[in-house]
């Protein structure tokens, strides 16, 4: 009988390329986002007819969404932390903890644009509404498609034989995932809520 082998992920540069993909792909969502801040920030003030941010930003309610979007970066931490140490436990209860953050997150910026609508403020009002919503809208679609990655590996981890040898490996790159869209976030927040308009 043949002895099985393990197969070898890594690249020239000593990360796994599955890790390495992942660090791709956010360095091409820095471009998207750049893009994106770089709109808003270019339009910023060329508003001609109301609502406009100083009248319609809540910026206490959105202090509170932020700081339950960085403690998700906590629990995240946390989940890696127990998913590295074979601390199962600990992983899929801060895997659930973050994606209940994550969810709450979401549950404010709903709440926002519910509100901004019922002011007036839509993607078509002006230049403030149209570059607001889409920066923090696809924003809230990456909080989305992460709470959806981390579902499936609170999931996967439920299975038999959990998410496998490389159990720290997936819920590492995940957590990769998470932080960037926290950081994104506050660059979000300091450009549109902070910065004097």
């Amino acid at each position: 009988m043949a002895a099985a082998h393990e197969v070898q992920h890594h690249t020239s540069t000593g990360v796994d390329n599955r890790k390495l993909l992942m660090w791709v792909f956010l360095a091409s969502e820095c471009l998207f986002f750049g893009t994106l801040i770089s709109t808003y920030l270019i339009f910023k003030g060329n508003s001609l007819v109301g609502p406009l941010p100083e009248e319609i930003l809540d910026i206490p309610l959105t202090s509170l969404s932020t700081f339950v979007l960085l403690m998700s970066s906590l629990a995240m931490v946390l989940a890696v932390y127990g998913a590295q140490h074979g601390q199962l436990g600990l992983m899929k209860g801060m895997l659930l903890a973050t994606i209940l953050l994550g969810l709450t997150f979401l549950g404010f910026q709903v709440y926002e644009f519910r509100t901004f609508g019922s002011e007036g403020l839509n993607l078509t009002t002006n230049q403030f509404g149209a570059s607001f919503f889409v920066l923090t809208g696809f924003h809230g679609l990456h909080v989305g498609i992460g709470v959806f990655y981390l579902t499936s590996l609170l999931i996967g981890s439920m299975r038999r034989n959990g998410l496998g040898r490389d159990r720290d490996l997936w819920v590492d790159t995940a957590g990769l995932y998470w932080h960037f869209v926290d950081i994104v976030w506050i660059v979000i927040f300091t450009v549109i809520y902070l910065m004097p308009h």
